[in-house]
């Protein structure tokens, strides 16, 4: 398909640069099928779904993945993006073009790392330095990976360190947040669990690559980024249970949607998973693991955009996005939500 289908014009106010406070008085439009959209908060969620109805989530932590550094006198940045093992991570080098296989770039703190290979997409393996585990080296070095289009308005700062992390965050190796459940409180989980709503966990570690513009003109040219991700055995045993019994799956977030499709097979089965996966999701796709998704507001022309267009369709996401922009929804990663329920 041709990837300018899913352009629309996005007046840069309506850009979030802090979320909502509290969290769950973000608003959210609610879509279901071809009804009318309805204009609710995030508060209500309790309210829009039945007992025995499955909320699946993220638990991935984001990591201080953004490093500045030098290489000689050349600046240098770098944002990790995906885990190679112990002491290696592939990541995202600024000026780039100053750096060879083999160099040294000095981060601040006493924390270095030697470029120790280029890759075909123009991206670099580091290898850091020293015995510290890479984690605390980062927490000493690095700052929260704010998203280009929120990083580009102001500096990061130290509220970003809780505002970018989710209620679930657990599992070290994001470098960019499941943005949907960034909505989420302790009280909106009571009010959740009262109404019989269920809730489960996987993890994806959510990688740069998601904010990578594509370019090319037409789906089938676009070489999805690979982000790795794990379903435990008992946690697939009960969302097939649940969706037997009749209940709905519901993704909160697409990255637990794409994990979610990458380990159900043509009959329905969700299975136990843990390694890469590069899905990528356009109209088109048959949904085999989910009946819905909470997702925020996404980009123009984004494998995101795409995927939400896949489940609702086309001109329905074209009609919902219109909706949202005229009643001055917020967008994107500190944005307002959406219900999707197709």
């Amino acid at each position: 398909m041709r990837v300018d289908l899913f352009d629309f014009e996005l007046p840069p106010e309506r850009i979030a640069l802090r979320p909502a406070q509290p969290r769950d008085a973000a608003r959210m439009l609610l879509a279901q099928g071809s009804a009318n959209i309805e204009d609710r908060i995030v508060r209500d969620l309790p309210s829009l779904l039945r007992a025995g109805d499955v909320l699946v989530f993220n638990d991935t932590r984001v990591i201080p993945a953004q490093l500045e550094g030098t290489r000689g006198e050349a600046r240098i940045g770098a944002t990790l993006h995906k885990r190679v093992d112990l002491r290696r991570w592939q990541a995202f080098i600024r000026n780039a073009k100053r750096v060879r296989e083999g160099d040294r770039i000095d981060f601040s703190n006493n924390v270095t790392a030697i470029a120790e290979e280029r890759l075909t997409d123009g991206s670099f393996v580091l290898a850091f330095d020293g015995d510290e585990p890479v984690e605390v080296l980062l927490e000493r070095a690095g700052r929260m990976p704010l998203p280009p289009y929120i990083a580009g308005k102001r500096p990061t700062d130290d509220r970003d360190k809780a505002d970018y992390q989710t209620i679930f965050a657990r599992e070290d190796g994001a470098v960019a947040a499941p943005t949907a459940a960034l909505h989420f409180t302790p009280e909106l989980l009571d009010a959740l669990d009262q109404a019989g709503i269920i809730r489960e966990t996987l993890t994806l570690h959510v990688g740069a690559g998601t904010f990578l513009p594509m370019k090319v003109d037409d789906t089938a040219d676009h070489a999805m980024h690979a982000e790795w991700g794990r379903i435990e055995a008992d946690t697939a045993a009960r969302l097939n249970a649940a969706r037997a019994a009749g209940n709905r799956v519901i993704s909160v977030g697409t990255t637990s949607l794409r994990l979610l499709e990458s380990a159900t097979g043509d009959d329905g089965i969700i299975k136990p998973f843990a390694g890469d996966t590069s899905i990528f999701i356009t109209p088109g796709y048959t949904f085999r693991a989910i009946d819905g998704l909470m997702t925020n507001f996404h980009l123009p022309r984004s494998t995101l955009f795409m995927l939400v267009s896949a489940l609702m369709g086309l001109d329905r996401m074209q009609q919902i996005y219109a909706h949202a922009i005229a009643q001055d929804y917020r967008f994107y990663s500190y944005g307002d939500s959406s219900l999707l329920l197709p």
